[in-house]
C-alpha cells in the first residue's frame, strides 16, 4: 500500500464574496484569544473573544440545594410509590437552588478596519480616511467619492487549515491588498500584516468597539491603542461581577504616516502594515501583573516582527495538523468552487456530488480544536469553543459548559484525529469540577465524593439546574469525567491514570456507591431522582400528565456502570483500594441491565415509559452505543437491534427537533451499528443543512427557547467524529476495526494517522470499496486484533512496531 505524504491538496476554506456578518466570518484562535475575522474589500472586522471573558463569579456564600439523605429518601419514597407530582414537588424544595451569578461567557469587543481605495491619489489625498472637509469619516458612515466600486473588483478571502492563515486579496488591478491574519500560539498575540501592490498603497482607520457595557478605548502615543473592560451583563448575574480585561493594539508601519484622531489610529499611505494584538484578564490572578501583559506582549511581538512570529507560529501549529491526512476521493470540479458553493452543491445535489467536502469537514474540526484548545489553554471548549456569536448570552441560555452532550461532544473526535494535548486543559477543569463538587455532594445528598448536574461555569458551580424538570441530572459531571477514561484508553499513560484520572474517577464512584438505593421491587442499585436529559415521559395516560425526574434512568446506570468497571480495572492495575474493588464488584453484579421496551426500542428509563416528546432532541441513553461500547452489533446483537429502532423511531417524527448535535449524533449511532449509507446521509444533513456559510454548526431557531440560528459548535466536533467512526472504530483490549462503516459514496480513498484506543496509530488505503491496504504503528506493548469485516487478525505488538496489512488482513510486515 503507498502512504503518501501530502493529501489531495492543501485543506482550504475560501470564497469569493465579502463576508457581510458573524456567520460568514472566519474563526482563528490561538487556544485562549479567538476571533471570527469578517472580512469586506473596503473593511474588516475582528470579532474578538477571549476564553476566560466572563460574567459573574464563585457564589461560595450563596444558598445551595441542602436536602441531605432525609430529604433524598422522602422524593424517593414518592417515586416508588409512583407519585411523580409528590416527587417533584418535594425535589422543587430541597433541590432546586436559586439562580445566582452564574454568568456565561462574553465577546469582547470587536476590531474595525476600513480601508482607503488605491492608487497614488488616494494615498496622497486619505480619501477614505478623512472626508473632503478633512474630518475623519464615522466608522462605516461613507464611501469615498471617485472610487471604484469594490464589489466589482475580484476579491478572495480563504482560510489555510494546513498553516492556520487567514488571506484576503482584493482591490484594483495594480494597487491589492493583500491582507493576511493568524492567532500566534507561540507568541501569544493576534497579528495581521496588510500590503499593497502599488507604494503607498496601504490607507485605513483602526477602531474598537467595545461589546460589553464596561469598556474604553484609550491611544497610546501615535501608533497604538488600549482598551479595558469588563465581562458584565444582566441575563446570567447581576451586572455588577464579572472578569475585567486589558488589551493593546500596536500598529507598525514601512513608510506612510500613522496618526491618532478621534480614538482611533490613522495610517496614511504606507507600503506595508503589521498590527498586533494582545489581551490578559484578571481571571484567577492574584496579583496586577496582569495589566501590563498585553503591553509586554506586543513589544515582544514587535522586537521580533511580522515574518519572525509567522514562521514561529507555523512551525508551533503545522505539525501538529500535519498527524491526519485524508482524501474521500475525487472532487476536482466542486473544490474549485467557492466553500458556500460547495455547501449550496451539496444541498442540491448530494453526498456522492463531492467526497473530499467531508474530508475537508474532518480537517477543520481538527482545525477548530487546534484553534479553541491547546494543552496549555486556560480553559477547555465551552458551548462555542472560545468564540462567540453573542446570541446564547442575551437570552435564557447561556455560552457555558453544558454537561449533557454539548461539552462531552466538543471533545469527542480528539484522540481518533490524534490532538490528545488538546484534551489537557478538560482535564484540568475536570480535577476542579471534582473538588467544587465535594461540597454538593455533602450539602445536597449527604455523600462523600463529588457530583455535578446539567451545566457548570469557571466558577466551579456543580449545584443543580434551578428547575427540577432538566437540573436533576445527577450524573452530568460524571458524562464528562467519562472522557478522562477515553484519553487514558487512547494514550495508556500510567501516570495521567495515577495522578489525575484515577483519583477524579474514585471519588465519583465513592459518591455513588453512597448515593445509590436498592430498588424495593426490583433489587437493583439504582440512581435518582434523575432525569434522562432532558425528554419526559408519560407514567400512565397522556392526560394525566408528563414527567421528568425518576429513579434509575438508563443513562445513568449506563454512566454508572463504565464508571465502576473502569475504577474496578484501574484500582487492580494501580494495585491499590482492595476494600474499594470488592464494594465495586458487589455493586456492579447489581447493577440494571440494559432493557428492550414493548415496542422493540432501547429503554430510556427504568420502567417501559412512553415518550411524552417523541420527537425530542437528546438520544442520551444512547450513550451505551456511542462513545461507550456496551452495545455492539457482534456482542450484543439484541440491542444493537433496539438501539436501531429507537433511532428509526425519533427520524419518523414529523416535528423531530433537527439540530447539529442530533444530527452528528445520528452519524455516530450509524456508524457504530455499521450502516455507512445512514451515517453518511446524516452528516450530510448536518454539514449541509445546519452550518452557516463559514462551515460553524448552528442549533435552529424555535427549538429549546433559541430565538434565532445560534452558533453551536458541537456539531462540528461530533460530525468531525462521526466521519472517522466510519473509517476506524476501536474499543479496549486492542480491537481496532478497519472501514466497519464506508458509505458507498466513498469507494475510494485514504487516511493517515488516525488514532486508537491501546496508543497505537492506523493508515489505511481503499478502492472500489475495499481495502487495499493498512498499516498499524503500536507505541505500547500488547496484544491487537485487527477487524476487517468478517476477518481479523491477531498479533503480539511491541513498543515502536509496524505492522502492515494488504486487503486480506494478511500481514506483510513485522
Amino acid at each position: 500500500m503507498e502512504m503518501r505524504g501530502a493529501e489531495q491538496g492543501i485543506p482550504k476554506l475560501w470564497y469569493d464574496k465579502p463576508a457581510v456578518a458573524w456567520p460568514q466570518g472566519l474563526p482563528v484562535g490561538n487556544g485562549r484569544i479567538g476571533a471570527v475575522v469578517m472580512a469586506a474589500p473596503d473593511r474588516e472586522v475582528w470579532n474578538l473573544t477571549e476564553s476566560t471573558y466572563w460574567s459573574g463569579q464563585a457564589e461560595e456564600g450563596a444558598p445551595a440545594a441542602t436536602g441531605g439523605k432525609a430529604a433524598l429518601a422522602a422524593i424517593r419514597e414518592r417515586l416508588f410509590a409512583g407519585d411523580y407530582a409528590g416527587a417533584d414537588r418535594l425535589a422543587k424544595q430541597a433541590l432546586q437552588p436559586p439562580k445566582p451569578n452564574f454568568g456565561t461567557h462574553l465577546a469582547m469587543c470587536e476590531v474595525v478596519i476600513e480601508f482607503a481605495g488605491g492608487g497614488e491619489e488616494m494615498a496622497g489625498s486619505g480619501i477614505g480616511v478623512s472626508d473632503r472637509s478633512g474630518e475623519l469619516a464615522p466608522l462605516g458612515d461613507s464611501k469615498p467619492t471617485g472610487v471604484v466600486d469594490a464589489s466589482c473588483l475580484p476579491f478572495r478571502r480563504e482560510l489555510d487549515l494546513s498553516t492556520a492563515l487567514l488571506k484576503t486579496t482584493g482591490g484594483p488591478p495594480g494597487s491589492t491588498l493583500v491582507r493576511e491574519l493568524f492567532a500566534s500560539h507561540a507568541d501569544d498575540v493576534l497579528v495581521s500584516r496588510i500590503g499593497s501592490e502599488a507604494a503607498g498603497g496601504v490607507s485605513f482607520t483602526l477602531g474598537i468597539a467595545g461589546l460589553t457595557p464596561e469598556f474604553a478605548v484609550s491611544a497610546e502615543g501615535e501608533t497604538a491603542l488600549e482598551f479595558r473592560g469588563r465581562a458584565t451583563e444582566t441575563v446570567h448575574s447581576d451586572g455588577a461581577c464579572g472578569v475585567s480585561c486589558r488589551g493593546r493594539v500596536e500598529v507598525e508601519t514601512r513608510g506612510g504616516r500613522i496618526r491618532v484622531y478621534d480614538g482611533r489610529l490613522v495610517v496614511m499611505g504606507a507600503d506595508e502594515a503589521c498590527i498586533y494584538l494582545a489581551v490578559a484578564t484578571d481571571y484567577r490572578r492574584e496579583s496586577r501583573a496582569w495589566e501590563r501583559a498585553a503591553r509586554l506582549q506586543t513589544a515582544l511581538a514587535l522586537s521580533k516582527g511580522y515574518d519572525r512570529l509567522r514562521a514561529d507560529h507555523i512551525a508551533d501549529y503545522a505539525p501538529l495538523f500535519r498527524r491526519v491526512s485524508i482524501e474521500l476521493g475525487p472532487s476536482e470540479e466542486a473544490a474549485k468552487l467557492p466553500t458556500d458553493q460547495r455547501l449550496q452543491r451539496l444541498r442540491e445535489e448530494g453526498s456522492s456530488s463531492d467526497p473530499q467536502l467531508f474530508a475537508l469537514f474532518l480537517q477543520y474540526g481538527r482545525y477548530l480544536t487546534l484553534a479553541g484548545a491547546r494543552e496549555d489553554s486556560p480553559l477547555p471548549l465551552h458551548l462555542q469553543g472560545i468564540w462567540n456569536d453573542g446570541e446564547a448570552c442575551r437570552m435564557g441560555w447561556s455560552c457555558d459548559y453544558h454537561l449533557d452532550v454539548n461539552t462531552e461532544m466538543n471533545y469527542y473526535p480528539t484522540e481518533v484525529v490524534h490532538l490528545g494535548e488538546s484534551h489537557i486543559p478538560l482535564m484540568r477543569y475536570l480535577e476542579e469540577l471534582a473538588h467544587a463538587g465535594r461540597k454538593t455532594a455533602r450539602d445536597a445528598y449527604g455523600s462523600p465524593g463529588w457530583v455535578a448536574h446539567v451545566f457548570s461555569n469557571v466558577w466551579g458551580f456543580t449545584e443543580p439546574g434551578w428547575d427540577t424538570s432538566w437540573g436533576l441530572n445527577v450524573t452530568g459531571g460524571l458524562w464528562l469525567a467519562m472522557q478522562m477514561i477515553e484519553h487514558y484508553r487512547y494514550g495508556l499513560d500510567q501516570e495521567f491514570l495515577k495522578q489525575q484520572a484515577y483519583p477524579v474517577l474514585r471519588e465519583a464512584a465513592l459518591f455513588f456507591l453512597d448515593y445509590m438505593t436498592v430498588h424495593p421491587k426490583s433489587g437493583w442499585l439504582v440512581t435518582g431522582p434523575s432525569n434522562s436529559p432532558e425528554n419526559h415521559f408519560y407514567p400512565g395516560r397522556p392526560e394525566e400528565g408528563d414527567w421528568q425526574l425518576s429513579m434509575g434512568t438508563t443513562m445513568d446506570q449506563e454512566l454508572v456502570r463504565e464508571l465502576f468497571t473502569f475504577c474496578l480495572e484501574a484500582a487492580e492495575l494501580l494495585e491499590v483500594d482492595v476494600e474499594l474493588r470488592a464494594r465495586l464488584t458487589s455493586a456492579i453484579s447489581l447493577l440494571p441491565p440494559l432493557q428492550i421496551g414493548q415496542n422493540g426500542q432501547l429503554q430510556e428509563w427504568l420502567e417501559d415509559f412512553a415518550e411524552a416528546q417523541p420527537e425530542h432532541r437528546h438520544l442520551s441513553h444512547l450513550f451505551a452505543l456511542y462513545p461507550a461500547h456496551q452495545i455492539t452489533p457482534e456482542e450484543t446483537p439484541e440491542l444493537a437491534t433496539a438501539a436501531r429502532v429507537t433511532l428509526e423511531n425519533r427520524m419518523q417524527q414529523d416535528e423531530l427537533e433537527d439540530i447539529e448535535f442530533t444530527a452528528a449524533l445520528f452519524g455516530l449511532f450509524f456508524a457504530r451499528l455499521q450502516d455507512g449509507d445512514r451515517a453518511l446521509k446524516h452528516i450530510s444533513h448536518l454539514v449541509g443543512e445546519l452550518c452557516f456559510d463559514n462551515l460553524l454548526s448552528y442549533s435552529k431557531a424555535g427549538i429549546a427557547g433559541a430565538e434565532t440560528n445560534i452558533f453551536v459548535i458541537d456539531g462540528n466536533f461530533g460530525g468531525t467524529a462521526a466521519i472517522a467512526e466510519m473509517l476506524l472504530q476501536s474499543r479496549p483490549g486492542g480491537e481496532i476495526h478497519l472501514l466497519p462503516a464506508l458509505p458507498a459514496a466513498w469507494p475510494t480513498g485514504r487516511v493517515t494517522g488516525l488514532r486508537a484506543k491501546g496508543n497505537a496509530e492506523v493508515d489505511l488505503a481503499w478502492e472500489a470499496g475495499r481495502l487495499t491496504g493498512a498499516a498499524v504503528r503500536t507505541f505500547s506493548p500488547g496484544m491487537f486484533t485487527v477487524y476487517l469485516g468478517g476477518r481479523r487478525a491477531t498479533f503480539e505488538a511491541k513498543a515502536g512496531g509496524e505492522y502492515r496489512f494488504d486487503g486480506t488482513l494478511t500481514l506483510q510486515t513485522v
